[in-house]
Formats: C-alpha cells, structure tokens, sequence
C-alpha cells in the first residue's frame, strides 16, 4: 500500500490568507514550510487511487503528486473517502465533477449534508456515492479493504438543526490484501476513546488529526483532541511504539508547524512525526 500525503494544514491552508502572525509570516517569507489543507491518497497496486478528502487545492496538489498524474485517456483517481463533511474536506469536489464514475464514501448524515452538492455534480458526470458505514466495509479497486469508525464529533456549522448522533465523523481503517499492512486515517478526532485505541492496536501506522498542540487552545476550540498534555493524542499513542505515528492537519497556531520548536523536539522524542506536503511512504 502506497500512501501520499497530499496536504497536511487545517482548514485554509498554511500561511492561511488571512493571517498575519509571526509563522504564517515566516512562512511567506520561506523560512518556514507553508502547507495545502489535509487530504491524502492511497493505492494498493499503483494503478488506481483513492483520495482521503478532497481539500480546495486538489487540483495543485494532484499536478504535484506525479504517481497521480492522468494517462492519455484516463485518471488514476477512482473515487474519494470523506471523513466528514466540512467545507475544507468537500470542495475538491467540484475540481473532480467532469470525470464520470468517480465513487465516493460516506456516512449517511454526510452524504446527506451533500444532496444538493451531489445532484449539481452528477449533471456533469454521473457519480456513484455509498454509505462507508455499511456493515461488513467495503473493498476499493486495488486490492485495498476499508472499514469506516464514527469518531467522536460535530456537523459542520452549515448543517441546519446540527444534531448530534456521533457519526458525522469517521476514521478509515485501510488493510491491504496483499500484504496485510494497515493503515488507519483520522484526522479529525475530539476525544481519545477505546475504540480508536483499538484501531491503533492492529495498524501499522496511523494519520492522526494535529489540529492544536496545547489543550488550553483545544479546550477553546472544542473540536479537536490536542497533541500534548496526560489527556492528548501524544500520550495515547506511546501505548502503541509499534506503529508509525504521524500527525496532520495542522491549524496555523500550531508549534509543531515549526521544525526548529520545542514542541516538534517532544513529539520526535516520543517517537511521532510531523511530514512535508508530498510525503509519500509505503506499508
């Protein structure tokens, strides 16, 4: 299984447009990484490729990721999973709306928060969309078997009424058939429960949401499970050395942003890591 990570920010990008304190601004200076919104891609067989979100740069970052890059006649993009249904996870969308038969996963809330979406895009290029919540999973083209996790969350602010069931977020487990690797993709998590530490127990690596490093800022934000401090993802993730640990979805506040911070230095220490956009391993 070939995984690229395509972007590696939160919602709007790093620098973000908007911004202007002392990272974003060194980012457009050069002196640090900047960074495209979380999305990644995976293969079983390097033929055909399934993204994990589509941000609103998928375009730049599909012309970036060469493995990805059309044939003569064809895509290699079979379809998207999305994890949930936030503006910065949906919009690639519309960059893919003229490719016929695309297959895209999805809870059912969250195929439902995109009916509209979903009815201006098949006009031009039928789709297929399927509940990635179906028991048993599902198998992609490639050789790759996928079950979907609701993890604990919120509907995005757009979602009329908000109701809360706990499944308008989910995390990915991937298993390759060929090689029995796994990989486990959450990159939006609010809390740390059994059921994703079980998930981390049988992976070989797992992509996990980096949104905010101190729990003071998490607390505030109240959406995202924060990377440091006795209750953060950090600490969880040194039960599990076996596997590869790597952080994404970094919001612009964060220090591990930062390859020179104190903050990167701990999370190396214990045995996690930050990657570049473009970073692309194998399992």
């Amino acid at each position: 299984m070939r995984v690229v990570l395509l972007g590696t920010a939160a919602g709007g990008g790093f620098p973000r447009w908007n911004c202007a304190c002392a990272r974003c601004a060194a980012a457009r200076d050069g002196k640090l990484p900047a960074r495209t919104p979380e999305c990644a891609a995976v293969t079983g067989n390097s033929r055909d490729w399934w993204l994990l979100n589509t941000s609103p740069d998928i375009r730049a970052q599909l012309t970036a990721a060469s493995a990805l890059w059309p044939g003569p006649r064809h895509t290699p993009v079979r379809g998207v999973l999305l994890t949930d249904a936030e503006a910065d996870h949906l919009a690639g969308l519309a960059v893919l709306r003229e490719t016929a038969g695309l297959k895209t996963y999805a809870a059912p809330e969250v195929l439902g928060a995109l009916g509209p979406a979903q009815v201006a895009l098949d006009r031009h290029a039928p789709w297929e969309w399927a509940d990635s919540l179906a028991e048993g999973g599902f198998v992609l083209a490639g050789g790759l078997v996928v079950t979907a996790h609701p993890v604990t969350g919120e509907p995005p602010a757009y979602v009329p009424g908000r109701a809360r069931d706990g499944r308008w977020v989910t995390a990915y487990r991937i298993e390759d058939l060929a090689t029995g690797g796994v990989l486990v993709y959450a990159p939006r998590v609010r809390s740390w429960t059994p059921m994703l530490d079980d998930l981390v127990a049988a992976a070989d690596c797992v992509v996990l949401d980096g949104t905010h490093f101190a729990a003071d800022e998490a607390a505030r934000a109240g959406r995202h499970l924060p990377v440091s401090g006795p209750a953060g993802s950090l600490t969880a993730l040194t039960r599990h050395p076996h596997a590869r640990r790597i952080y994404t979805h970094l919001a612009d506040t964060n220090p591990l942003l930062d390859p020179a911070s104190a903050a990167r230095a701990q999370v190396s220490e214990a045995g996690a890591e930050v990657l570049p956009d473009g970073a692309e391993f194998v399992l």
